[in-house]
Protein backbone atom coordinates (compact mmCIF):
# COMPACT_ATOMS: atom_id res chain seq x y z
CA UNK A 1 0.00 0.00 0.00
CA UNK A 2 2.62 2.55 0.78
CA UNK A 3 4.40 2.01 -2.87
CA UNK A 4 0.97 2.64 -4.51
CA UNK A 5 0.78 5.58 -2.36
CA UNK A 6 4.53 6.80 -2.79
CA UNK A 7 3.89 6.17 -6.60
CA UNK A 8 0.61 8.04 -6.91
CA UNK A 9 2.25 11.02 -5.22
CA UNK A 10 5.44 10.83 -7.38
CA UNK A 11 3.22 10.86 -10.37
CA UNK A 12 1.09 13.72 -9.04
CA UNK A 13 4.44 15.59 -8.70
CA UNK A 14 5.85 15.22 -11.94
CA UNK A 15 2.21 16.07 -13.82
CA UNK A 16 1.92 18.99 -12.53
CA UNK A 17 5.75 20.47 -13.18
CA UNK A 18 5.17 18.39 -16.74
CA UNK A 19 1.90 18.60 -17.72
CA UNK A 20 0.03 21.29 -15.86
CA UNK A 21 2.33 24.26 -15.76
CA UNK A 22 3.10 23.50 -19.21
CA UNK A 23 -0.40 24.02 -20.29
CA UNK A 24 -0.34 26.89 -18.33
CA UNK A 25 2.53 28.57 -19.96
CA UNK A 26 0.26 28.12 -23.31
CA UNK A 27 -2.67 29.14 -22.28
CA UNK A 28 0.10 32.35 -21.00
CA UNK A 29 1.43 32.65 -24.05
CA UNK A 30 -1.27 32.70 -26.40
CA UNK A 31 -2.65 35.78 -23.81
CA UNK A 32 -5.69 33.48 -22.65
CA UNK A 33 -4.30 33.83 -18.87
CA UNK A 34 -2.63 36.79 -17.28
CA UNK A 35 0.03 34.97 -15.08
CA UNK A 36 3.21 32.64 -16.19
CA UNK A 37 3.62 28.66 -15.03
CA UNK A 38 6.31 28.22 -12.72
CA UNK A 39 5.25 30.90 -10.45
CA UNK A 40 8.00 31.59 -7.48
CA UNK A 41 5.27 33.87 -5.55
CA UNK A 42 4.94 32.59 -1.97
CA UNK A 43 1.61 30.94 -0.96
CA UNK A 44 0.41 31.02 2.38
CA UNK A 45 0.88 29.65 5.10
CA UNK A 46 3.94 28.27 4.57
CA UNK A 47 5.30 30.42 2.32
CA UNK A 48 6.69 28.14 -0.76
CA UNK A 49 6.41 29.08 -3.99
CA UNK A 50 3.11 28.51 -6.45
CA UNK A 51 5.36 26.23 -8.54
CA UNK A 52 6.28 23.79 -5.06
CA UNK A 53 2.24 24.20 -3.62
CA UNK A 54 0.72 23.23 -7.18
CA UNK A 55 3.16 20.27 -7.12
CA UNK A 56 2.36 18.86 -3.51
CA UNK A 57 -1.22 19.47 -4.11
CA UNK A 58 -1.08 17.79 -7.29
CA UNK A 59 0.57 14.83 -5.58
CA UNK A 60 -2.39 14.36 -3.13
CA UNK A 61 -4.91 14.55 -5.88
CA UNK A 62 -2.66 11.92 -7.72
CA UNK A 63 -3.00 9.82 -4.02
CA UNK A 64 -6.91 10.34 -4.49
CA UNK A 65 -7.65 9.66 -8.03
CA UNK A 66 -5.40 6.38 -8.61
CA UNK A 67 -7.26 5.34 -5.23
CA UNK A 68 -10.67 5.46 -6.48
CA UNK A 69 -9.54 3.82 -9.30
CA UNK A 70 -8.04 1.55 -7.54
CA UNK A 71 -11.13 0.99 -5.19
CA UNK A 72 -13.69 1.33 -8.38
CA UNK A 73 -11.59 -1.00 -10.24
CA UNK A 74 -11.25 1.46 -13.13
CA UNK A 75 -9.14 -0.30 -15.49
CA UNK A 76 -10.07 0.37 -18.95
CA UNK A 77 -9.73 3.63 -20.86
CA UNK A 78 -7.94 5.02 -18.10
CA UNK A 79 -6.08 7.51 -20.63
CA UNK A 80 -9.47 9.65 -20.96
CA UNK A 81 -10.95 9.01 -17.45
CA UNK A 82 -7.75 10.74 -15.81
CA UNK A 83 -8.05 13.56 -18.38
CA UNK A 84 -11.52 13.93 -17.11
CA UNK A 85 -10.91 12.97 -13.58
CA UNK A 86 -8.90 16.02 -14.08
CA UNK A 87 -10.64 18.46 -15.89
CA UNK A 88 -13.87 18.02 -13.70
CA UNK A 89 -13.02 16.96 -10.24
CA UNK A 90 -10.37 19.54 -9.78
CA UNK A 91 -11.61 22.02 -11.59
CA UNK A 92 -14.89 22.07 -9.57
CA UNK A 93 -13.06 21.77 -5.95
CA UNK A 94 -11.11 24.99 -6.86
CA UNK A 95 -14.33 26.60 -7.95
CA UNK A 96 -16.20 25.62 -5.39
CA UNK A 97 -13.94 25.18 -2.27
CA UNK A 98 -10.53 26.54 -2.72
CA UNK A 99 -11.55 29.98 -4.28
CA UNK A 100 -13.96 30.71 -1.91
CA UNK A 101 -11.46 30.11 1.21
CA UNK A 102 -8.95 32.23 -0.59
CA UNK A 103 -12.23 35.41 -0.92
CA UNK A 104 -12.21 34.81 -4.79
CA UNK A 105 -15.45 33.85 -5.16
CA UNK A 106 -17.33 31.47 -7.75
CA UNK A 107 -16.15 32.67 -11.25
CA UNK A 108 -17.92 30.64 -13.95
CA UNK A 109 -15.01 32.26 -16.64
CA UNK A 110 -12.32 30.12 -15.13
CA UNK A 111 -14.16 26.33 -16.52
CA UNK A 112 -12.76 26.32 -19.47
CA UNK A 113 -9.17 27.20 -18.51
CA UNK A 114 -9.29 24.69 -15.21
CA UNK A 115 -10.62 21.69 -17.29
CA UNK A 116 -7.68 22.41 -19.91
CA UNK A 117 -5.16 22.77 -17.27
CA UNK A 118 -6.33 20.12 -15.00
CA UNK A 119 -7.14 17.68 -17.61
CA UNK A 120 -3.39 18.01 -18.74
CA UNK A 121 -2.82 16.95 -15.30
CA UNK A 122 -4.60 14.32 -15.90
CA UNK A 123 -3.46 12.95 -18.67
CA UNK A 124 0.07 13.47 -17.34
CA UNK A 125 -0.98 11.25 -14.57
CA UNK A 126 -1.92 8.74 -16.60
CA UNK A 127 1.11 8.60 -18.75
CA UNK A 128 3.48 9.06 -15.59
CA UNK A 129 1.73 6.09 -14.04
CA UNK A 130 2.49 3.57 -17.03
CA UNK A 131 5.54 4.74 -17.14
CA UNK A 132 6.64 3.41 -13.81
CA UNK A 133 4.55 0.61 -13.89
CA UNK A 134 6.09 -0.38 -17.07
CA UNK A 135 9.68 0.39 -15.57
CA UNK A 136 9.41 -1.40 -12.57
CA UNK A 137 7.05 -4.61 -13.17
CA UNK A 138 5.04 -2.98 -10.61
CA UNK A 139 1.44 -4.30 -10.11
CA UNK A 140 -1.57 -1.97 -11.66
CA UNK A 141 -3.43 0.08 -9.51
Amino acid sequence: MSRFILLAFVAGFLAVLCFHQPAVGLLHAYGVIPFAPYGTSPVAPLGVPQWFSASFWGSVWGVVMLGLFARWKIEHGLWWKSGLFGAIVLTLVALLVVFPLKGRGLVPAVLPIGAIVNGAWGLGMWIFIRSIIARQGAPRP
